[in-house]
């Protein structure tokens, strides 16, 4: 009767968890690159509230304390958020530019946009549109 593990199992063993490593990590990175786009879209939403509420009390966007117009980090900082005001006519667009490494490699979501009309806008790493994945549309 023998006792413990040959070298043979114990490789097979290894090749198995090597497996399995090999399926899990990139699904698992990929899995939190998409959950920290909501980073980017929940800046851009709650800016673009306080703008809006801003214009309802003076009819204009500008000298808007909630949502001072510049760059900011997003609420988790994963995102660097970037707001431009124009004063004739009175429009913004917010724009949030991936700063973190996780999110750099995120080449399907690389830049995300919202203006003043609520036009949502998305681009990949190749500049092409992505709106509809990057925002959570179906």
């Amino acid at each position: 009767m023998r006792n413990g593990f040959s070298l043979l199992e114990l490789m097979i063993v290894v090749a198995i968890i090597g497996i399995i490593a090999a399926i899990a990590i990139p699904s698992y990175t990929s899995y939190v690159r998409q959950a920290n786009r909501t980073d980017a879209t929940r800046s851009m939403t709650l800016d673009a509230q306080a703008l809006e509420r801003c214009y309802s009390q003076t009819f204009a966007y500008t000298g808007c304390a909630t949502a001072p117009a510049g760059t900011a980090p997003s609420s988790q900082g994963y995102y660097t958020v970037v707001i431009a005001v124009t004063t004739t006519p009175a429009t913004y667009t917010i724009t949030a530019t991936p700063v973190s490494a996780s999110q750099i490699g995120d080449t399907a979501c690389q830049v995300f946009t919202l203006n003043s009309a609520g036009t949502q806008g998305a681009t990949d790493s190749s500049s092409s549109n992505n709106t509809k994945t990057c925002w959570g549309s179906t």
